[in-house]
């Protein structure tokens, strides 16, 4: 092999390797957050706590919704 198809085939692997590499971080996050959310029914339940105020199973089920579809 002559030198530039060495460092034509290196800077290919490089960006091959970036491009999976992007889709796959991607892939994984987004699962990540699936089973983690930022935040859960829990913390709106104080939040609305920290406000002086006492929220309703329905306002909370409606904030859930609202985030979810939001996404």
């Amino acid at each position: 092999m002559q030198v530039w198809q060495i460092v034509v085939s290196i800077i290919g692997a490089l960006i091959v390797g970036a491009i999976l590499g992007f889709f796959i971080a991607r892939i994984w996050f987004k699962k990540y957050l699936e089973k983690n959310p930022p935040i859960n029914e829990q913390q709106i339940r104080e939040m609305f706590r920290q406000m002086g105020r006492t929220a309703s199973e329905k306002q909370i089920r409606q904030v859930m919704a609202s985030m979810k579809q939001s996404k």
